[in-house]
């Protein structure tokens, strides 16, 4: 049997991967070609759009504000866009740092990840109930993501693949693959220091580790937090679990 590439070597983006795979519910895989997730994909080349088209891609997940998108606008054709979005406020937090006239260093960049990863949970449930339903609605292969593919869409694919009973240990591994494969932009581009962007366009276990210790503190653990918050119940588990895991 061939195993499929997790990450779909595109020339346009440089962290689409597949979330297949992974072990999951009575030792079932999650199946590949289903779930993916992605940076931006505004700058997809011909090539790539072909080869999107052959995956049978036809959904996006689009975490991005309102500016992210109008910037980078999707680039394939004939796909359904359903917005989601999650304003970049980590940035917007480190303009208002520098606004003070504090020098903004990697220590104080990870405290205001962190608190991003915690906002995710208490703030924008909505956002990933909306995804978790449009996973329900079809298993037609769907991709989700928002411009670098690592903190909205990091959290979004932890969650996905905990319902899907796949463990912590390899939610968080798949979570720090995008170190070895995300771009970083040009830092000449920005005004923000290079030691806070270093931090900014990574992943750290500590990011993750702030939002599902919120989710366990504040809401008794995975499992609630996916039915109060999600509504993501038994019986939608058992759905998604026959929809995306291997028989």
């Amino acid at each position: 049997m061939i195993i499929p590439l997790r990450l779909v070597p595109l020339s346009g983006t440089t962290n689409f991967r597949d979330l297949g795979g992974y072990v999951g519910h009575n030792g079932r895989s999650v199946q590949w070609r289903k779930l993916f997730r992605s940076d931006h994909l505004g700058a997809l080349t011909s090539e790539d759009i072909v080869m999107l088209s052959d995956l049978g891609l036809t959904r996006v997940a689009d975490f991005r504000g309102t500016d992210e998108r109008q910037q980078q606008a999707c680039a394939m054709p004939g796909l359904t866009v359903h917005s989601l979005p999650i304003d970049p406020s980590v940035v917007q937090s480190m303009k208002a740092h520098l606004a003070t006239g504090r020098h903004l260093n990697a220590e104080d960049t990870v405290r205001l990840m962190e608190q991003t990863y915690r906002a995710f949970v208490h703030d924008q449930q909505h956002r990933f109930a909306a995804l978790f339903a449009l996973l329900l609605e079809s298993d037609r292969p769907l991709v989700f993501h928002c411009t670098a593919g690592k903190d909205r869409t990091g959290f979004a694919a932890a969650m996905i693949l905990l319902s899907l009973g796949v463990s912590r240990d390899v939610v968080m591994q798949d979570y720090l693959l995008t170190n070895a494969h995300y771009k970083m932009p040009d830092p000449g581009a920005s005004e923000l220091p290079l030691e806070a962007l270093q931090v900014l366009w990574r992943v750290q276990q500590a990011f993750l580790d702030a939002s599902l210790q919120a989710v366990d503190t504040d809401f008794g653990g995975v499992q609630n937090y996916l039915v109060q918050q999600l509504q993501v119940g038994p019986r939608e588990q058992a759905r998604l679990a026959e929809m995306y895991l291997q028989a």
